[in-house]
């Protein structure tokens, strides 16, 4: 079995979405999934896009992928990697996909001088949290995450 990880492209936006999906369905929202194969080729590959992406291949046959972009820290005064979403098929979990994702992600990270990689995970995701820590991550316990969305965001603008 051949793992192989290579930078999505542009023709890529059927496949990303078909991920982010299955992501969905495995978060229990798909029902929040805006996204459409336009809007994926637009934001993520149109001209200066902040995120770039991955797709894992499996013995040539995509089962993974990848979506990250750059942030800042202050303290470090360098930037840091951010991955937003990793999805490997459940077919193909166990086998080291998802595992060596994260490898070629940390090697993007060391090659930039990026003073962090980070990420987010639901508390309920239980396989997920066992896994960073087998690899090492831990978890920043003392932060809470917050957002803005929709109607909020556009209120607190007004």
């Amino acid at each position: 079995m051949t793992i192989s990880i290579r930078p999505a492209s542009a023709g890529d936006a059927a496949l990303i979405l078909h991920f982010i999906r299955e992501l969905a369905i495995y978060e229990k929202a798909e029902d929040q999934v805006e996204a459409t194969v336009e809007t994926i080729g637009s934001s993520l590959f149109g001209p200066g896009s902040p995120s770039r992406a991955l797709i894992c291949e499996q013995d040539g046959q995509a089962v993974g992928f990848a979506v990250y972009f750059f942030n800042y820290s202050t303290w470090q005064a360098k930037k840091g990697l951010y991955l937003e979403d990793l999805f490997v098929l459940p077919t193909a979990r166990g086998q080291g996909a998802g595992k060596r994702l994260l490898q070629h992600l940390a090697g993007i990270a060391v090659q930039e001088g990026c003073g962090r990689f980070e990420w987010s995970v639901l508390d309920w995701n239980q396989p997920a949290i066992d896994f960073y820590d087998s690899i090492g991550a831990k978890p920043q316990a003392e932060w809470v995450r917050y957002r803005m969305t929709g109607a909020a965001l556009r209120d607190f603008v007004a």
